[in-house]
Protein backbone atom coordinates (compact mmCIF):
# COMPACT_ATOMS: atom_id res chain seq x y z
CA UNK A 1 0.00 0.00 0.00
CA UNK A 2 1.18 3.64 -0.85
CA UNK A 3 2.10 5.75 1.41
CA UNK A 4 -0.16 9.33 1.43
CA UNK A 5 1.19 11.81 -0.25
CA UNK A 6 2.13 14.79 1.61
CA UNK A 7 0.35 17.83 -0.56
CA UNK A 8 1.66 20.00 1.99
CA UNK A 9 5.24 19.30 1.76
CA UNK A 10 5.65 21.16 -1.95
CA UNK A 11 4.23 24.09 -0.80
CA UNK A 12 7.55 26.64 -0.29
CA UNK A 13 6.82 28.75 2.93
CA UNK A 14 8.93 32.08 2.42
CA UNK A 15 9.27 34.50 5.81
CA UNK A 16 9.01 37.67 5.81
CA UNK A 17 7.64 38.01 2.02
CA UNK A 18 6.27 40.86 0.60
CA UNK A 19 6.44 42.51 4.14
CA UNK A 20 7.42 41.20 7.34
CA UNK A 21 5.46 39.34 9.61
CA UNK A 22 3.81 37.67 6.51
CA UNK A 23 4.75 33.87 5.67
CA UNK A 24 4.25 33.50 1.48
CA UNK A 25 2.67 30.52 0.99
CA UNK A 26 4.81 29.69 -2.58
CA UNK A 27 2.99 27.38 -4.92
CA UNK A 28 5.25 27.53 -7.71
CA UNK A 29 7.26 24.78 -5.96
CA UNK A 30 3.68 22.04 -6.80
CA UNK A 31 3.43 24.07 -10.16
CA UNK A 32 6.95 22.51 -10.77
CA UNK A 33 6.23 18.82 -9.16
CA UNK A 34 4.26 16.65 -11.63
CA UNK A 35 3.03 14.73 -9.03
CA UNK A 36 2.32 17.42 -6.76
CA UNK A 37 0.43 19.18 -9.44
CA UNK A 38 -1.53 16.36 -10.84
CA UNK A 39 -2.61 15.86 -7.09
CA UNK A 40 -3.97 19.03 -6.75
CA UNK A 41 -6.14 18.87 -9.85
CA UNK A 42 -7.44 15.53 -9.37
CA UNK A 43 -8.46 16.38 -5.73
CA UNK A 44 -9.72 19.84 -6.78
CA UNK A 45 -11.99 18.45 -9.45
CA UNK A 46 -13.16 15.13 -7.52
CA UNK A 47 -15.96 16.31 -6.15
CA UNK A 48 -17.53 17.81 -9.51
CA UNK A 49 -16.40 14.18 -11.69
CA UNK A 50 -19.24 12.87 -13.58
CA UNK A 51 -21.71 16.18 -12.59
CA UNK A 52 -22.80 19.01 -14.58
CA UNK A 53 -20.56 22.04 -14.41
CA UNK A 54 -20.10 24.31 -17.68
CA UNK A 55 -17.19 26.32 -16.94
CA UNK A 56 -14.05 26.85 -14.44
CA UNK A 57 -13.55 30.69 -14.21
CA UNK A 58 -9.84 31.35 -12.43
CA UNK A 59 -8.28 34.56 -11.62
CA UNK A 60 -5.75 36.15 -12.00
CA UNK A 61 -2.44 34.82 -12.44
CA UNK A 62 -2.74 31.45 -10.89
CA UNK A 63 -5.81 30.71 -10.51
CA UNK A 64 -5.17 30.83 -14.77
CA UNK A 65 -2.56 27.76 -14.17
CA UNK A 66 -4.66 25.54 -11.97
CA UNK A 67 -8.30 26.44 -13.67
CA UNK A 68 -7.10 26.07 -16.71
CA UNK A 69 -5.58 22.29 -15.73
CA UNK A 70 -9.60 21.82 -13.93
CA UNK A 71 -11.40 22.65 -17.44
CA UNK A 72 -9.19 20.13 -19.36
CA UNK A 73 -9.63 17.72 -16.94
CA UNK A 74 -13.85 18.26 -16.56
CA UNK A 75 -13.38 18.87 -20.50
CA UNK A 76 -15.26 22.19 -20.23
CA UNK A 77 -14.56 25.87 -20.73
CA UNK A 78 -12.21 28.20 -19.19
CA UNK A 79 -12.95 31.56 -18.00
CA UNK A 80 -10.08 34.14 -17.30
CA UNK A 81 -10.70 37.08 -14.62
CA UNK A 82 -8.71 39.69 -15.02
CA UNK A 83 -7.70 42.96 -13.31
CA UNK A 84 -9.14 45.78 -14.79
CA UNK A 85 -8.01 47.17 -18.49
CA UNK A 86 -6.73 43.39 -19.39
CA UNK A 87 -9.40 42.50 -21.36
CA UNK A 88 -10.37 43.91 -25.22
CA UNK A 89 -13.42 43.09 -25.31
CA UNK A 90 -17.22 44.50 -23.85
CA UNK A 91 -16.51 43.34 -20.00
CA UNK A 92 -18.47 43.96 -16.86
CA UNK A 93 -16.16 45.19 -14.23
CA UNK A 94 -16.88 44.52 -10.19
CA UNK A 95 -14.95 46.52 -7.25
CA UNK A 96 -13.20 44.28 -4.79
CA UNK A 97 -11.66 45.04 -1.20
CA UNK A 98 -7.91 44.55 -0.76
CA UNK A 99 -5.89 44.71 2.78
CA UNK A 100 -5.15 48.46 1.67
CA UNK A 101 -7.97 49.89 -0.22
CA UNK A 102 -10.22 48.32 -3.68
CA UNK A 103 -9.58 47.28 -6.84
CA UNK A 104 -11.18 46.17 -9.91
CA UNK A 105 -11.41 43.18 -11.82
CA UNK A 106 -13.19 42.26 -14.69
CA UNK A 107 -14.55 39.52 -17.36
CA UNK A 108 -16.32 39.60 -20.86
CA UNK A 109 -20.00 39.71 -20.95
CA UNK A 110 -19.98 36.54 -22.75
CA UNK A 111 -17.91 34.19 -20.94
CA UNK A 112 -20.60 32.70 -19.20
CA UNK A 113 -24.07 32.70 -19.84
CA UNK A 114 -27.10 33.25 -17.84
CA UNK A 115 -27.73 29.95 -15.42
CA UNK A 116 -24.31 28.24 -16.58
CA UNK A 117 -22.91 26.37 -13.44
CA UNK A 118 -19.65 27.58 -12.51
CA UNK A 119 -16.62 26.76 -10.40
CA UNK A 120 -14.26 29.54 -9.43
CA UNK A 121 -10.62 28.61 -8.85
CA UNK A 122 -7.81 29.90 -7.20
CA UNK A 123 -4.22 29.22 -5.38
CA UNK A 124 -4.77 30.63 -2.09
CA UNK A 125 -7.69 32.13 -0.03
CA UNK A 126 -7.02 34.42 2.90
CA UNK A 127 -9.52 37.50 3.47
CA UNK A 128 -11.45 36.76 0.77
CA UNK A 129 -11.97 39.92 -0.80
CA UNK A 130 -10.75 38.90 -4.00
CA UNK A 131 -12.77 35.41 -4.36
CA UNK A 132 -15.61 37.22 -2.83
CA UNK A 133 -15.44 40.16 -5.33
CA UNK A 134 -15.20 37.18 -8.27
CA UNK A 135 -17.77 35.51 -6.78
CA UNK A 136 -20.25 38.78 -7.21
CA UNK A 137 -18.58 39.40 -10.73
CA UNK A 138 -20.04 36.02 -12.19
CA UNK A 139 -23.46 36.10 -10.06
CA UNK A 140 -23.45 39.90 -11.92
CA UNK A 141 -23.79 38.20 -15.45
CA UNK A 142 -26.05 35.04 -13.82
CA UNK A 143 -24.15 32.46 -13.41
CA UNK A 144 -24.90 29.79 -10.67
CA UNK A 145 -21.36 29.50 -8.87
CA UNK A 146 -21.59 25.88 -7.23
CA UNK A 147 -17.91 26.02 -5.64
CA UNK A 148 -15.15 27.99 -4.79
CA UNK A 149 -11.90 25.53 -4.69
CA UNK A 150 -8.56 26.67 -3.18
CA UNK A 151 -5.36 24.45 -2.94
CA UNK A 152 -4.42 26.57 0.13
CA UNK A 153 -6.82 28.44 3.19
CA UNK A 154 -5.44 30.95 5.67
CA UNK A 155 -8.85 30.19 8.36
CA UNK A 156 -7.52 32.33 10.65
CA UNK A 157 -8.31 35.28 7.78
CA UNK A 158 -11.99 33.75 7.83
CA UNK A 159 -12.13 34.25 3.70
CA UNK A 160 -13.87 30.67 3.01
CA UNK A 161 -16.31 31.81 5.81
CA UNK A 162 -16.86 34.97 3.50
CA UNK A 163 -17.52 33.27 0.31
CA UNK A 164 -19.47 30.70 2.07
CA UNK A 165 -21.94 33.18 3.59
CA UNK A 166 -22.29 34.02 -0.41
CA UNK A 167 -23.81 30.47 -0.39
CA UNK A 168 -20.73 29.06 -2.37
CA UNK A 169 -19.60 26.11 -0.74
CA UNK A 170 -15.83 26.36 -0.34
CA UNK A 171 -12.89 23.16 -1.00
CA UNK A 172 -9.94 23.56 0.05
CA UNK A 173 -6.63 21.02 -0.22
CA UNK A 174 -4.27 22.23 2.43
CA UNK A 175 -4.33 25.02 5.66
CA UNK A 176 -1.72 26.44 6.80
CA UNK A 177 -2.08 28.60 10.25
CA UNK A 178 -1.33 32.51 10.47
CA UNK A 179 -1.33 34.67 7.44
Amino acid sequence: MNEPFDLKASIRTIPDYPKPGIMFRDITTLLGDARAFRRAIDELVQPWAGTKVDKVAGMEARGFILGGAIAHQLSIGFVPIRKKGKLPYKKVTIGYSLEYGIDEMEMHVDAVLPGEKVILVDDLIATGGTAEGAVKLLQKIGADVIAACFVIDLPELGGAKKIEALGVPVRTLIEFSGH
